[in-house]
């Protein structure tokens, strides 16, 4: 099979090759994760947490080089990557303490005792985007190797390296290595057979709502368990008793962040009508302000888009005529850039209002009252993220409840905290990542009852 060129978004230039896993190799990779599972879930629950802990300590030891080879794969800031790698880092540290926490229950029934346990699935095939290729591969893996399940983990083939070389740290850090592997290679080849192949119990797929549709279905046919994490279309409400100054100073930063390559960027303003000028003029210089460069640079803040076909997709979302009202800047020459862009005046049919369009544009939109922010919000298949800017708590509140959502942040643009869980209501996804809820995905309730 032809190698993958690697490309830097930063310039167009190849960095790297990487062989693809074939459809045999993956396979034999199955079977051998399939193989390692009956040691591994019976590995002493301080034993697992010991090796997991080490793996954490090896990740915190190569923070550093695990941000430069993201910078050069993903074209992410520097910034951003080693908060990235740190994240891989700190989840591990968490579920380090799952092993020796996974408890059942006793449960009072008559004639006798009923206990319950977690148990683990067996292999689990996890298939990472390239928008974060670290995080969401460490959201997938942790949880899982700490219930105990063994792990198959096919990285983007747009961004391969921090994949492979977390694979290599884990080795250093003891993981056996049949029990967590990485496999390069083609969604249609690699992702696929995770759907189709009998021994892989459960998938956990990050991607775009489309893709994830058709994982849905396939899992379906073996009732395998899955976790989908899918597009978004997230709104930013301001109200106007809000502090108008830090809403629009931090906006940007809600949906330019990572290039607006995020599923939870905040892609609709929703600004009451009574202050909406007023922000439309704190809002400018702040996306102006937005430093757009070289991302190994420690002052920038945004990077390049992840290829010359997806900056042609973000494009099509601005021709020739947009409604633009103003937007920042990004460099010329080699490279996938694209400025920071805010949409105003665009009606909340357009399809600039509607679609993910996963790029560094936002649109802006009126409302007239507080049920009207909600049926704007609302207004979508998807339900990821948002936020609400109001001085008002039992209006935060409100809202709040209102909006349908799986992560909401009030007067902050924070979704992801891996404290707690993530996911998304209507197309958004299906099931939890992160915090306590995750270990639930990754094991089965059995159920023991015990005659007197």
């Amino acid at each position: 099979m032809t190698a993958f060129e690697v490309i830097n978004p930063a310039t167009g230039r190849r960095v790297a090759e990487v062989e693809p896993t074939s459809l045999e190799e993956t396979d034999a990779a199955i079977a051998r994760a399939q193989a390692a599972f009956p040691a591994w879930r019976e590995v002493a629950p301080g034993d697992r947490a010991r090796l997991l802990r080490r793996f954490a300590e090896a990740v915190d030891g190569a923070v550093e080089e695990l941000a430069r080879l993201e910078v050069l794969n993903s074209g992410h800031t520097i910034g951003n990557a080693r908060w990235e790698a740190g994240n891989v880092r700190d989840v591990l540290h968490y579920y380090a303490a799952a092993p020796e926490r996974l408890f059942g229950k006793q449960i009072p029934v008559p004639g006798g005792w009923d206990v319950t346990f977690q148990e683990p699935l067996g292999v689990v095939g996890v298939i990472v985007p390239w928008n974060f290729p670290m995080p969401i591969a460490g959201w997938g893996f942790a949880p899982a190797l700490a219930a105990g399940n063994t792990v198959v983990l096919k990285p983007a083939e747009l961004t391969p390296l921090t994949a492979v070389k977390l694979a290599e740290l884990a080795r250093e850090a003891g993981i056996p290595e049949d029990v967590f592997q990485v496999l390069p290679g083609k969604g249609s080849v690699v992702g696929q057979r995770f759907v189709t192949h009998p021994a892989v119990r459960k998938v956990v797929f990050t991607g775009s709502t489309e893709v994830g549709k058709r994982v849905m279905a396939g899992c379906a046919d073996q009732v395998k368990r899955v976790t989908l994490e899918l597009g978004g279309k997230s709104a930013n409400i301001v109200f106007a008793d809000a502090d108008l100054e830090r809403a629009a100073a931090t906006a940007p930063y809600g949906v330019f962040d990572n290039a607006g390559q995020d599923c939870c960027a905040r892609s609709r303003i929703l600004v009451q009508a009574s202050v909406y000028d007023r922000f439309m003029e704190l809002l400018e210089p702040a996306v102006r302000g937005v430093v757009v460069g070289e991302p190994g640079d420690e002052r920038t803040e945004m990077g390049p888009l992840i290829s010359a076909a997806h900056r042609e997709k973000v494009a099509s979302y601005v021709p020739e005529g947009a409604p633009v009202a103003f937007r920042g800047s990004a460099p010329d020459g080699p490279g996938f850039w694209f400025p920071p862009t805010v949409l105003a005046p665009v009606a909340a049919t357009d399809r600039a209002a509607v679609e993910e369009i996963f790029g560094p544009v936002v649109a802006v939109l009126p409302f007239t009252d507080e049920q009207d922010a909600v049926r704007l919000a609302n207004d979508s298949e998807f339900g990821l993220s948002g936020s609400i800017w109001t001085r008002d708590v039992g209006r935060a509140l409100r809202v709040s409840r209102a909006v349908e959502s799986g992560n909401l942040s009030v007067n902050s643009h924070s979704s992801v905290r891996y404290w707690t869980p993530f996911g998304g209501f209507k197309q958004s996804g299906l099931g939890r990542e992160l915090g306590p809820d995750a270990l639930d995905a990754f094991t089965e309730t059995k159920n023991v009852f015990i005659a007197h």
